[in-house]
């Protein structure tokens, strides 16, 4: 199972929205390799994608990400923490 922090799901938004302005299609894809979060900007999901709704939006959530999808600073930088965590605090 897939959770969402309500940082993550500012900071995702603010990616879609800025993708979508060059690409009417454009959605981002959440995936993890070695443990490290990772997102992209695809049109079309992956097999074994699933979609996941994240506020307003729509992303592609690789089969193998589970967990908690939170942010660290710098940069707002998406990361996958255990189900059940606290978020991160905001500072």
């Amino acid at each position: 199972m897939i959770e969402f922090t309500p940082w993550a799901v500012e900071v995702l938004a603010r990616a879609h929205h800025a993708a979508t302005r060059l690409n009417p299609d454009a959605r981002l894809r959440l995936s993890q390799r070695g443990g490290v979060m990772g997102s992209a900007l695809t049109d079309r999901p992956m097999e074994g994608d699933a979609e996941a709704r994240v506020g307003e939006i729509t992303v592609f959530v690789a089969a193998d990400v589970d967990g908690l999808v939170d942010v660290e600073v710098p940069h707002d930088r998406l990361v996958l923490r255990p189900a059940g965590s606290a978020p991160n605090p905001r500072g």
